[in-house]
């Protein structure tokens, strides 16, 4: 957002018309002793050119290395047009606006935003978003809990395959509220949960985690996944990568009845990889579950001239309903970023992001070919996987990925310490961005740089 700074003419015009002599005095009330006279450790302001010079030569330190990391967060090549019009002073907000009158545009926003996620999920209805995927997926499993009439019970099944720090997430957000998460493990060869191996009397529960693609970037069995809950009456939460949901089987469409909730980190629809964040979530459900849907919900209207309006239609939570009653205590959602999502969609289109979706798998399979094909390096499950694989070398990974990122490739995600039976395993991506120069750069790396660790 542009930096317009008063007019000494403008601040002189707003001191005359509320009587005040200087922007001093309207300070007077603050006792002397207790005013600071000034910052001393702070050192002269820079000027603009200094302060470039400054901030480039720390992004010069910084490097810019070729990312093959995955792990919930991914490069994406990302449009200039989101973010020029993402960061319009009219959008620059995380908020969702309440003023229906004033609001009608950023209303209509996340309008579109929720359609737009509805229709990837195939499910009914969207949110306005979430504070992030792990966060989102916590709600999930408190949604399910409520809304399944069918099992009196807080039991909520999640699978290994599920990302670590989501299931550390969700643990630290339910652990008080009396549900109990059950690990279900994964295929040692496939890297999925294989549903011959689930029991044929589960008991009473609640929910069933299927994540797709899972941690692992391996395809889960969504189908007989989500009928085998049904069957034992449980409801589905699938939790997915938006961006696969353009080549995969949405959702709402597993199995004979679809899953009951989707969920997932929306990172990959236009938002960068910048330290960490910000991201959003996104929820979506089954009309019959709306009631239970956390957050918030823009809809549509008609106004008395007939004329088209945006409004806050469901706002379930304890802000504007009993706390007994709200489904949550999220008390904002990730607008900007759900803002930047709904731009990049609408210039992606789904031909466009099946195009992402496509050429992230074509790369991730070039990726995978060319480290297997050298002497150490194998790949740890024998199933499909989307844009990430997970390979096992005969030297530690840490001591592997430490050594390709100082020749500025950031090579993967090491998983000894969440999987120690997984060995010296690591996980990688490969999306739309990378090159094949930069496929053989990576692999030609890892073939010199394996023998001088196994001396």
């Amino acid at each position: 957002m542009p930096f317009i700074p008063h007019t000494e003419e403008e601040v002189r015009a707003m001191l005359d018309a509320i009587g005040e002599s200087s922007v001093e005095a309207l300070f007077d009330e603050i006792p002397a002793d207790l005013r600071s006279e000034g910052l001393k450790q702070v050192p002269p302001g820079a000027s603009e050119l200094q302060v470039g010079q400054e901030v480039r030569q720390r992004a010069a330190a910084d490097g810019q290395p070729v990312c093959f990391m995955g792990a919930g967060a991914y490069e994406h090549h990302i449009p200039a047009a989101v973010w020029e019009l993402t960061t319009r002073g009219e959008f620059y907000s995380a908020y969702t606006p309440y003023q229906a009158e004033a609001s009608q545009g950023t209303l209509q926003v996340v309008y579109e935003f929720q359609t737009m996620m509805a229709h990837l999920t195939g499910l009914d209805a969207s949110n306005a978003s979430m504070y992030d995927g792990a966060s989102a997926l916590a709600e999930a499993a408190l949604m399910a809990v409520r809304a399944n009439r069918k099992a009196k019970s807080k039991r909520i099944l999640i699978p290994e395959s599920v990302h670590p720090v989501y299931r550390r997430v969700v643990e630290t957000i339910v652990r008080n509220q009396g549900l109990e998460l059950e690990t279900l493990a994964v295929d040692p060869e496939g890297g999925h949960i294989d549903p011959a191996t689930l029991p044929d009397d589960p008991g009473a529960f609640a929910g069933l985690v299927v994540p797709q693609p899972n941690y692992f970037g391996v395809l889960e069995e969504v189908d007989a996944l989500t009928d085998w809950a049904h069957a034992h009456g449980g409801l589905v939460i699938g939790q997915v990568n938006p961006t696969a949901l353009a080549v995969l089987t949405p959702p709402g469409e597993w199995g004979a009845e679809g899953a009951d909730i989707a969920c997932g980190e929306g990172q990959p629809l236009g938002a960068p990889l910048s330290s960490g964040g910000p991201y959003f979530g996104f929820m979506t459900c089954r009309q019959s579950h709306v009631r239970q849907l956390p957050g918030r919900i823009v809809g549509g209207t008609i106004d008395a001239d007939e004329r088209r309006g945006y409004t806050l239609t469901l706002q379930a939570r304890e802000q504007h309903i009993r706390r007994s009653k709200a489904t949550s205590n999220i008390c904002t959602n990730q607008g900007l970023l759900a803002t930047a999502a709904t731009i990049y969609l609408s210039l992606m289109g789904p031909d466009g992001l099946e195009r992402v979706a496509t050429a992230s798998h074509a790369n991730t399979r070039k990726l995978v070919e060319a480290l297997t094909a050298i002497d150490g390096v194998e790949a740890v499950f024998d199933r499909p996987c989307f844009h990430e694989a997970a390979l096992r070398t005969d030297v530690p990974a840490d001591r592997l990925l430490d050594a390709l990122a100082a020749e500025g490739i950031l090579g993967g995600v090491a998983l000894g310490e969440d999987y120690p039976e997984l060995g010296d395993a690591f996980l990688v991506c490969a999306t739309e961005v990378r090159t094949d120069d930069e496929i053989r750069a990576y692999a030609d790396a890892v073939a010199r740089i394996l023998p001088t660790l196994r001396d």
